[in-house]
């Protein structure tokens, strides 16, 4: 039986990196993750289209505004790279194909 370690979208206790380890087939928990990373990818583009209503907008953000929007930024990003990290886990190896033989008639 294989086993299938993925990377979850929330920390374990203290904060920790939290996995699942399952044998592939979906469970409550890998169903919960799933509908997580679902919520953080929409977030993060909510939020970019939100940075960039107001950067483009009339008028300057101010400081603090600024750094509310980097914060929020900063703590996206680093939400999709987990989901990019678990996924890029989870996708089999690439293995360049062999090319086919090349069969001869025995003349050459």
């Amino acid at each position: 039986m294989s086993t299938h370690v993925r990377l979850l979208p929330f920390g374990g206790p203290e904060g920790k990196r939290a996995h699942l380890i399952t044998d592939g087939t979906p469970t409550m928990l890998s169903l919960l993750a799933d509908n997580i990373e679902n919520q953080q990818i929409e977030a993060a583009a909510a939020l970019v289209a939100l940075t960039r209503a107001v950067l483009d907008g009339p008028g300057n953000p101010t400081a603090a505004e600024l750094r509310l929007f980097l914060e929020r930024l900063l703590d996206s990003t680093t939400e999709v790279l987990n989901i990019c990290e678990s996924r890029g886990q989870r996708i089999p190896d690439y293995v360049e194909p062999k090319p086919p033989a090349v069969e001869t008639d025995g003349t050459d």
